[in-house]
């Protein structure tokens, strides 16, 4: 079972990083209509599950490095690929985890005075900005990132800044993916905002 945190508890230094979740998705409240609970679980259920996937990269990742710095310490045999191999897999991490991170509610932001408004306040900011900047934005950034990473698959493209010079295209088609994720999980976050502002309470 997941302790919910008390934000009336929180450091002073998390004042910058968002109401973080403690609930489990689907539990919801009984007044919200069933589509939008039901659309709510759905999409915050496949987050979890792409996030948990998703930490598995930390093991690549971790063992990539560890390598790195025993060969070259105590072998004086450093490796080509481990750099670049430490930063993809960071790159993935990031873009694929974000839309879990979203739903947990871990996202960096500036709080300081948007914790102190009523619910309904901030239900009705949240919903406005996520229509008006954040799908908006995200759209754009997906279209470019889709170009991005099909001209790097079409013309092969290398990585030319360290010697081993690795193919481009998989990583750069994470940018794309992250965004979708992020993009369906903001559906599920506008409808709470929405609930928020009509209901005055926060559903998770």
């Amino acid at each position: 079972m997941v302790e919910e945190i008390d934000p009336s508890k929180l450091e002073i230094a998390d004042e910058l990083i968002a109401e973080r979740r403690g609930t489990a998705p689907g539990k919801l409240p009984d007044d919200m209509p069933r589509w939008m609970a039901a659309t709510i679980t759905r999409i915050d259920l496949m987050s979890l599950w792409i996030g948990r996937a998703v930490c598995w990269m930390l093991v690549p990742l971790c063992v990539s490095m560890v390598y790195e710095v025993i060969a070259r310490k105590y072998f004086l045999a450093p490796t080509m690929w481990a750099y670049d191999i430490s930063r993809m897999f960071y790159g993935a991490l990031f873009m694929l985890g974000a839309g879990y991170a979203l739903s947990r509610g871990v996202h960096i932001r500036a709080d300081f005075l948007y914790r102190n408004w009523s619910v309904r306040v901030q239900g009705t900011v949240d919903s406005t900005l996520y229509l008006v900047f954040y799908f908006p934005g995200l759209l754009v950034f997906m279209w470019t990132s889709i170009d991005y990473a099909w001209v790097a698959i079409d013309r092969g493209e290398r990585g030319m800044d360290t010697a081993w010079m690795p193919y481009m295209g998989p990583i750069k088609s994470v940018l794309p993916v992250g965004a979708l994720l992020l993009l369906i999980q903001g559906i599920s976050e506008t409808l709470k905002s929405l609930y928020a502002a009509r209901r005055g309470r926060w559903p998770v």
